[in-house]
């Protein structure tokens, strides 16, 4: 339980949530924002975290896939990834959305919808988002310049969770 007192009360959850996505909007208001490739998935970036934030703390989820849940929140967090937020703004926030599709696709299958769609405070359902996102993530992915490692990386964690 120490890893989970590490993680910020539900009021610092709320306003990273709120502050995130008032930052998207402005963004996506602006020019800059209004023509960026990627934007219709912007606005996912805060339900996807603050989805994985709530699951992970959920005692339905086995151990296993907590951990993969801990390391793609680290991931979000962690400012140099594949495309580093801090480099590319908010467009660095793509590979973080593959990701967090993945995991969640991952804990789906595994333990079924329900569990994890009892988490989710977006706009649109949440199977619709995780479709949407997983149709375009060839191009999301393709993007990334270490594109090989990165679906090798993918390709290899979907052959041992179907193991």
């Amino acid at each position: 339980m120490d890893a989970f007192q590490k993680i910020p009360n539900e009021k610092k959850q709320r306003d990273f949530y709120n502050k995130l996505r008032t930052k998207l909007v402005t963004f996506l208001e602006s020019k800059t924002g209004r023509k960026n490739k990627f934007a219709d998935y912007l606005m996912f970036v805060p339900d996807l975290f603050h989805l994985l934030i709530k699951t992970l703390m959920d005692p339905a989820i086995d151990s296993k896939s907590r951990s993969l849940i801990g390391a793609t929140i680290a991931y979000f967090i962690f400012p140099m990834d594949f495309l580093p937020e801090g480099v590319l703004g908010f467009g660095g926030f793509m590979d973080d959305i593959v990701l967090a599709t993945f995991v969640v696709n991952t804990i789906i299958n595994k333990m079924g919808p329900e569990v994890i769609e009892k988490h989710w405070t977006g706009d649109e359902k949440l199977l619709d988002v995780l479709q949407k996102i997983a149709e375009t993530s060839d191009q999301i992915v393709s993007k990334i310049p270490v594109k090989s490692m990165f679906t090798q990386y993918v390709r290899h964690e979907s052959e041992d969770n179907n193991k």
